[in-house]
C-alpha cells in the first residue's frame, strides 16, 4: 500500500525537518533517533483524501473536517488559514502540499487518466498553481508507474521529462552527491519532488531511501510523504523494517481506521 509508504515516511522523516544535526550521520543513524517524532500535516491530509475518495464525499469538505481534528500538526500559515478559516478557495499555490498528500490517489486508479484526472483535483482545492499541481500529479503517476511494474529508469525518464535540469536547479537529474552541497530547505513543489524522487531512484530497498532523505538538509518529512509510496510500491514492502510496528505507535486510532 502506498499510502502506508507515504505515512511511514512523513513519520520517519519528522525527526528531521527542522531538528536535523549538520553532522548527522545519516548512513549509520538508529532510524527512530530519540528527537521528536510523529505524523504531521502530510499524513491528516493524505488520509483526509482517501476518506473522501472511498466514501465519495467533497474534497474540500472532508481535508476541512479532519483537517480541524489535528490543528498542530504543522500546517503551513496559509493552509492553516484555508483549514481553519471561513474561505476555502484555492490560493494559487505551489507549496509541497499538494505532492505530500496524494499518496493514496496513486495506489487507488487503476485508469492512467483518471488517477491524474483525481490527483489534479485534490491539488486544485487549495494549491491551483501549475507547479502545484505539477507536483500532484508527478507524485501520484509515479506511485502507478511503479504499481505496475515500470522500471526505476523508466520512473526516472518520466520525472525528468517534468523537472528538466536547464529549469529545476534539483532536477532529478542531479545526483544525491551534487545535490547535498548545495542544497536548501525548499517547501516547493519543483524544489521537492524531483529531489525526494532522486531519493528514491538512488535506493536499493525502503530503508535505503529513508537514508537518502535523511542526507539533505530538507523538508523530510514531506520528503518522504512524497516519495516513501513510490518505494514502498516499487519494493513491494518495507523489508527488515518493522513499518506495522512504528504506524501503530504513531497514528492515533481514527488515523489507523482510516489508513486500514
Amino acid at each position: 500500500m502506498a499510502i502506508k509508504g507515504a505515512v511511514l515516511g512523513d513519520i520517519l522523516g519528522s525527526q528531521y525537518e527542522f531538528n536535523r544535526p549538520a553532522d548527522l550521520d545519516w548512513k549509520n543513524v538508529p532510524l527512530i533517533s530519540g528527537l521528536p517524532i510523529g505524523f504531521t500535516d502530510d499524513t491528516v491530509m493524505m488520509l483526509a483524501i482517501k476518506k473522501a475518495i472511498l466514501e465519495g464525499t467533497d474534497l474540500t469538505e472532508t481535508m476541512v473536517a479532519v483537517g480541524r481534528r489535528y490543528p498542530h500538526s504543522g500546517y503551513g500559515g496559509r493552509f492553516y488559514s484555508w483549514i481553519n478559516g471561513q474561505d476555502h478557495s484555492p490560493y494559487n499555490s505551489w507549496g509541497n502540499g499538494s505532492a505530500m498528500r496524494v499518496a493514496f490517489v496513486g495506489e487507488y486508479y487503476e485508469d492512467y487518466e483518471k488517477m491524474q484526472q483525481m490527483a489534479r483535483a485534490t491539488a486544485c482545492v487549495s494549491h491551483d498553481h501549475p507547479e502545484g499541481i505539477k507536483g500532484a500529479v508527478v507524485t501520484a503517476t509515479c506511485i502507478w508507474m511503479a504499481r505496475h511494474g515500470k522500471s526505476k529508469q523508466e520512473i526516472y525518464d518520466y520525472v525528468l521529462a517534468q523537472y528538466p535540469v536547464d529549469k529545476y536547479p534539483y532536477s532529478i537529474g542531479f545526483s544525491l552527491d551534487e545535490i547535498r552541497p548545495r542544497y536548501i530547505w525548499d517547501e516547493s513543489c519543483q524544489g521537492t519532488v524531483p529531489a525526494a524522487m532522486r531519493c528514491f531512484f538512488e535506493s536499493t530497498d525502503y530503508e535505503s531511501f529513508i537514508r537518502n532523505v535523511f542526507s539533505l538538509p530538507c523538508d523530510s518529512d514531506t520528503f518522504g510523504a512524497i516519495a516513501g509510496g513510490v518505494a514502498e510500491e516499487f519494493y513491494g514492502g518495507f523489508g527488515d523494517l518493522d513499518a506495522e510496528g512504528i504506524l501503530k505507535e504513531y497514528l492515533d486510532p481514527y488515523l489507523m481506521e482510516i489508513m486500514r
